[in-house]
């Protein structure tokens, strides 16, 4: 099971670049066979995750790209698929936005759990991180958005490749940040 909970993760990672390939290669009918059995695995695998939010965005994205690709196999437009990155980041938004309405963000937890004893700074930026992923992800599915409409090179360009370089940055970017926090908290 864990073979084919790393597999549907990787391919769903490369879900533009399968979606490009697949429609030039073997048409809307196969790859909506072949993504449909993938968010199938992604929804049964998602009842392993620890955190309870994240075992809904398996369930909730798993859902949303099966029905993405019922749509696109019933009415032969590839179109339908291009709308799951944006599916993905609305899911995310909602994930992490409803967290700062939460006594510990989604941030703050994960946090938790490579330190269970964080000091308040320490939630006080956890807070302030999640209000930054928060507005990645609405700049992230409005670019997706945007490239709906355009050529399926333009679509596959930004979500399988510029988008996980933005947001890798933005993880990247944060990782320092933290680093010289905490060195300012620790001197403290």
């Amino acid at each position: 099971m864990k073979f084919l909970t790393a597999l549907s993760g990787l391919v769903l990672l490369a879900y533009p670049l399968a979606v490009y390939y697949g429609l030039n290669r073997w048409g809307i009918g196969v790859i909506a066979g072949l993504l449909g059995v993938l968010f199938l695995i992604r929804i049964i695998a998602g009842n392993r995750t620890r955190l309870t939010e994240l075992k809904y965005i398996a369930w909730l994205s798993g859902g949303a790209g099966i029905i993405l690709t019922i749509f696109a196999t019933i009415f032969k437009q590839q179109g339908w698929f291009t709308f799951y990155p944006i599916i993905v980041s609305a899911l995310m938004f909602i994930l992490f936005g409803s967290s700062l309405w939460q006594k510990q963000t989604l941030v703050e937890r994960l946090a938790r759990l490579q330190d269970p004893d964080l000091p308040p700074s320490g939630v006080q930026y956890t807070r302030t991180v999640t209000k930054v992923w928060c507005g990645y992800f609405v700049l992230n599915g409005s670019i997706a958005l945007y490239t709906c409409f355009q050529p399926i090179e333009i679509w596959m360009l930004y979500n399988g490749l510029l988008s996980y370089i933005c947001g890798g940055s933005l993880f990247a970017c944060e990782w320092v940040v933290r680093q010289f926090v905490q060195k300012k908290h620790q001197q403290q």
